[in-house]
């Protein structure tokens, strides 16, 4: 038993390094190109690390110093506005429907709640072009506003249902006890409720700002100006260009990548315990 046990635990432990060096393995050629001085060509010299690395690349990235970056921070505004902006509206409308649904006792309450959860049958890519249209349609043609758009009605479902299962560990005595001493529902929701709900809610406002901050597709086909362009699209733009450095796309994805890992980690808490204590009642 002893002898399995450590064959067992041998085996997880390689199976982790194993994930893990894969795992790291793109980010350690994304930091190696951007150490590099020279373009970024140290990758296909077959070198595990620059002979003489340098931050330059970052230093270029953040003063804005080559023509491919000069509008970096207008962009990385838009891609922050279009995160934030995604959470809040996120977490809002989740939060609402949530306890709409769980805690007033509506009828048919959990067909409304798997019913949004249809969205994910159909690939995200397949509706850009419809979704497209109908923002043209509201006048939302290249307009962040329609990236948010697309950005809630793809988070909303999944914040609907990990809120709904989360409620349901608050006792609803709660609720019917502050409403025996006068508190209105938007009372009971705003004291009770968003208090109670906060590691749930940080566990969804994460996922959607996540989700935000890595879509590409519906930022490159709705957003056709230069002037809204965000950080995703831009450095897509390295691959269009003959004279594009490796090292300043690299640079440039690892300072664009740094904010949603520095939210992640200072929230991980409260997203594992939204996460996991929701899942203990079905």
């Amino acid at each position: 038993m002893s002898r399995r046990r450590v064959l067992v635990e041998l085996a997880s432990l390689t199976l982790g390094a194993l994930l893990l060096v894969w795992s790291l393995t793109p980010v350690y050629n994304m930091l190696l190109i951007a150490l590099d001085r020279d373009e970024g060509d140290i990758e296909f010299a077959g070198q595990i690390w620059p002979p003489d690395p340098s931050l330059h690349s970052f230093y270029t990235v953040l003063t804005q110093g080559y023509w491919l970056v000069e509008d970096f921070w207008h962009q990385f505004g838009h891609s922050f506005f279009i995160g934030l902006m995604t959470m809040i509206l996120t977490v809002l409308i989740g939060s609402l429907a949530s306890f709409a649904l769980g805690r007033m006792r509506l009828s048919q309450g959990w067909l409304l709640v798997n019913a949004p959860l249809l969205t994910y049958a159909v690939p995200a890519s397949f509706l850009v072009i419809p979704f497209s249209r109908l923002m043209a349609s509201y006048g939302l043609s290249n307009s962040l506003w329609a990236i948010v758009a697309a950005n809630v009605t793809f988070a909303t479902p999944y914040a609907i249902l990990i809120l709904r299962q989360y409620a349901r560990l608050i006792p609803i005595e709660l609720d019917e006890a502050a409403q025996v001493d006068g508190a209105s529902p938007g009372e009971v929701y705003r004291r009770i409720y968003l208090p109670l709900m906060a590691p749930a809610l940080a566990a969804v406002g994460t996922f959607a700002l996540l989700l935000a901050w890595n879509e590409y597709l519906y930022q490159y086909v709705l957003l056709s100006s230069t002037r809204n362009m965000t950080v995703a699209v831009a450095i897509a733009q390295f691959f269009n260009s003959d004279e594009a450095p490796w090292n300043y796309m690299m640079a440039a994805a690892i300072i664009y990548s740094l904010p949603p890992i520095v939210i992640f980690y200072a929230l991980r808490r409260y997203m594992a315990a939204g996460l996991t204590r929701g899942a203990v009642r079905g």
